[in-house]
This record gives C-alpha cells, structure tokens and sequence, in this order.
C-alpha cells in the first residue's frame, strides 16, 4: 500500500505504508543511531515529531518492552528499510506491531539520505504522512509543538528505590524523564522520588532531599514558565543535576536564554568537548534547543558540542549545581559520561572531586 509523506514546502517522497493506517502531522527530524530504535521511539522527548532514521535498516533485533523509556509520543516515523523477520532471544514483536499499536504511521522506501540533506540545507520542517496527498498544506503549515512537558506527564508521584540500604535521597522532577535515568540514580545507591512538573519548590524542599534531579523532556524551554520560576527557587538550597531540557531549563532560571537550533542534535556519535580538562568524549543526544552560551549567567560553560561550538553543559559552583545537555544515562548509546552521576552522588555528599582522573 502507498503512503507518502509530504513536507511543508511541498515536496512529496513516495513510499510503503506500515504502522498504523492514519495520517500523522509532525515537525521532521532525523535521528543518526544506527541502534537503539526502541528507545527512540519511547523517548518522550520526541513528543511532535515525526522521526526519520538515517540508518537504513530498522527492526532487526525486534520490539523488547524492558528496554522502553516512556511511553510513545512520536507523530510518525520514516526508515529506509523496516525488517518483518526480527532476530533476538528478547524479542517480542516487530516494529511494525508496536506502531500498530501506538496509533503511530509509519512509511518506508524513501530515500532518507536525501531527506535528511534537505532537512540540512533547511532545517527542521513540519510534515505529513499520509495515503492521499492534500490539495492543501495549511495545516501541516501551521502545525507547533506547544504544551510539551504536560503532555508527557501525567503529573503522578512514585519512588524507586535501591538494592540495600538507600545512600542518597533524590527528587527527579519529571518533564517526560527516560527511564534509564532514574535507574542510573538507584545503581548508585539514590532513593528516587518522582514528582510531576507542576510540583512546587516549598513542596520538593518538604521532602527533605540530598539532591534534585530535572529530567529530559520535549518541546521549547521557555514556554514552561511556572517550572522555570521553581527551579530558580531551589537554586542554592540543594544540590542539582540537570540533563537535556533539564539543562535548558536551569539556565532559564540562571537568566540564561535559550534558542532553536536549526535541525538539532539527534543520534548516538556527538562529539562533546570538556573545557576544564581538554578531554573529548562521544554522547548520545537528542534535543531542537540549546542554551546560548553567551547568555550563561551564575555560572560556567563547561563542555561544548566539537562539531558546532554550541553549549553542551554548565558549572553552577556557587549553587553546587550542574547541568549537561547530552544523555550520560543513554541506552543504547555511549557510556563515556555515565561518571556524572558518580559526581552528582559525591555533591550531594559534600565532596567536589571529578569521578575521573
């Protein structure tokens, strides 16, 4: 069956329908993993968006629920290539299952590579899938991820807790936060108290924690005006780790500023400088935003993106609070940086030392 997906500009690239039989409005992004497809479509931080793969064969190794991040938010997806046969013990369904599933169309046998040049050249554009083109492009025109962090929580409360006796107590303010996230904080010892976004600083602070973490999540940073109003209130008065929109949103409240970039940060190979100590390392990203480095107040630049020189994560010192817009946490991805979460834990102890020499 034919289903096509038509951008904003008005160009249409012809494929195969699989997913679910509906039609999907979006902004197109591109995504470089060449794993890791499970996550990525359970990635609440994809709210919106329809994702296109650049690694021409998705699917291989099937659907596993235990490595879900959230729940699918995704408006639709394009590969180049989907594969019906999946091999792996762990598997159980294919990716075309799973977008059934979710409401979720997909489309394949397109030429990514050229849509992912396009999306380049340009930059990020709204899009739609569909099997009938439309007479008109208004509505894909007009289309815009707006209440982004609301619409990936439900705002309910819940607490992991750690093998053994707990080390640590954290709140993780949930903005559409992976899971991995608050499973790297109960490795090392955290009992991880989640609460939702609409959580108030009086009522963070009355849970009597060592550490507060801000979570990823999707959508422009500075429409979450309330959640950016608390954050500046918890300033100074615990310590604080903060990743991806977590990242953004403590620099808004730092009176920072934040802007979009032109077709974002998605994949597991980018490269990130750390100015203190001159070390490089490879993380897994996935953000449309970044904080404006010379906009950074109350604190320091800490690492920079090596491709583009943009802001990858900031030092608040004063505030014994730090903030990086990659994912340490990341499956499937690179560990390199999953030492940060060893340095959080050492600031909520007293220490300032680098978990690495």
């Amino acid at each position: 069956m034919k289903r096509y997906l038509v951008l904003q500009d008005g160009a249409v690239f012809e494929g195969q329908a699989f997913g679910a039989d509906v039609s999907g409005v979006g902004e197109l992004v591109f995504t470089t993993g060449m794993c890791g497809y499970i996550e990525t479509l359970t990635d609440p931080s994809y709210y919106g968006q329809i994702v296109l793969q650049t690694f021409p064969l998705i699917g291989n190794y099937g659907i596993i629920p235990e490595d879900f991040e959230g729940k699918c938010h995704v408006k639709g997806y394009v590969v180049r290539q989907w594969c019906d046969t999946p091999s792996n013990f762990r598997s159980q369904g294919t990716v075309d299952d799973f977008l059934k599933a979710q409401g979720v169309p997909g489309i394949s046998g397109v030429d990514t590579r050229e849509l992912t040049r396009r999306i380049r050249e340009h930059g990020v554009m709204n899009a739609m899938l569909c099997d009938q083109v439309p007479a008109s492009l208004e509505a894909v025109a007009a289309y815009t991820v707006s209440h982004a962090v609301a619409s990936v929580s439900d705002g309910s409360s819940n607490t992991i807790f750690p093998q053994g006796t707990p080390k640590f107590r954290v709140v993780l303010m949930d903005f559409g936060a992976k899971a991995n996230i608050a499973q790297s904080l109960a490795q090392r010892g955290c009992q991880v108290i989640c609460v939702g976004p609409g959580t108030s600083a009086q009522e963070i602070l009355a849970l009597r924690p060592d550490g507060v973490m801000l979570s990823n999540g999707p959508g422009d940073p500075a429409e979450n005006t309330e959640i950016i109003a608390q954050i500046g209130k918890l300033f100074g008065q615990v310590p604080m780790f903060g990743i991806c929109l977590g990242h953004q949103l403590m620099a808004l409240a730092a009176g920072g500023r934040t802007v979009k970039l032109k077709y974002g940060h998605r994949g597991g190979n980018q490269p990130v400088k750390d100015l203190q100590t001159g070390r490089t390392y490879i993380t897994s990203q996935n953000h449309g935003y970044a904080v404006a480095a010379d906009s950074v107040q109350n604190g320091r630049v800490r690492y920079i993106n090596a491709n583009d020189g943009t802001c990858e994560g900031v030092d608040y010192p004063a505030h014994r609070a730090f903030s990086v817009q990659f994912h340490p946490e990341a499956c499937s991805g690179p560990r390199d940086t999953a030492f940060l979460f060893d340095q959080f834990c050492q600031m909520m102890q007293g220490g300032d030392g680098h978990a690495i020499g």
